[in-house]
């Protein structure tokens, strides 16, 4: 028998308060800090949590999706569709959501100390790309990954959705300050490599990354901020085809320009 079950058949049952309102991202961020928690969605998802020692708090799962989780001794409540939906704010296709405890962030010196490539990423403020960049991140090798303080949360819902639990994968830390947090970076012995589709800049393919390499990622619409810039050590570009550039396409969105800039940043690894 299916340890801790519990049917809930409505959607304002308070036991369902950590998978209230999904979308709505102001609150759902305020009630994740608030309890120290994230949501992971899907088997898939939720196994590569726990396997990474992320501890759950709850399932909320439909009657259909219940076997799959038979293992799992913590609490587990078994809603029909339509109140999944009605607490959630959408349709939950995969018919499993969990409530998982965050861990404590590792300093960023401490994240630091055993890694040889690394990415920065500056005010990406879409999860969904943040999420993205850690897929990618992870897939192609990278070691770690930096935010700056207005970053959004790797943890969100929808970051850990696109990212199919890669954020489980990769080891994170998020600067305490913007104005002084590449300093600390470069003091660790790393090269700070700024990407920019600046043409005067560098081709990354032609760039000797050395015995440590930071890559340093802008936010979606305006990139890297001019300080960041100024502060690295070398810029960085992706080539793009001459006729490309020619009609007026100089970049790729961030999320493509990371996989490709993230491939040649482990390819030169000594």
């Amino acid at each position: 028998m299916t340890p801790n079950v519990t049917h809930v058949t409505s959607a304002d049952d308070p036991r369902l308060a950590d998978f209230a309102r999904l979308r709505e991202v102001e609150l759902r961020k305020s009630l994740e800090a608030e309890h120290g928690l994230f949501i992971a969605e899907g088997e898939k998802v939720i196994r590569r949590a726990l396997a990474t020692g992320y501890p759950p708090r709850a399932l909320m799962l439909t009657e259909r999706r219940l076997p799959a989780f038979a293992d799992l001794d913590v609490p587990k409540y078994v809603v029909p569709e339509e109140v999944a939906e009605a607490v959630t704010g959408f349709a939950v296709h995969r018919g499993a959501l969990a409530s998982m405890s965050r861990l404590p962030l590792p300093a960023v010196p401490a994240l630091l100390a055993p890694a040889r490539r690394i990415l920065i990423l500056e005010d990406l403020v879409d999860h969904g790309n943040v999420g993205a960049i850690f897929r990618c991140a992870a897939a192609l090798g990278v070691d770690a990954v930096i935010l700056s303080p207005r970053c959004a949360d790797p943890l969100y819902r929808r970051a850990v959705k696109v990212s199919m639990g890669a954020v489980f994968a990769i080891p994170y830390a998020r600067m305490t300050n913007w104005y002084a947090g590449l300093e600390e970076v470069r003091e660790a012995g790393f090269t700070l490599l700024a990407l920019t589709p600046n043409r005067a800049a560098e081709p990354i393919d032609a760039v000797g990354m050395g015995e440590r390499a930071a890559l340093m990622l802008g936010s979606e619409g305006d990139g890297l901020s001019s300080r960041w810039l100024r502060e690295a050590d070398r810029a960085v570009r992706i080539p793009m085809s001459e006729r490309a550039m020619a009609m007026g396409v100089d970049s790729l969105n961030v999320v493509a320009a990371a996989a490709i800039a993230c491939h040649s940043l482990v390819a030169g690894e000594d």
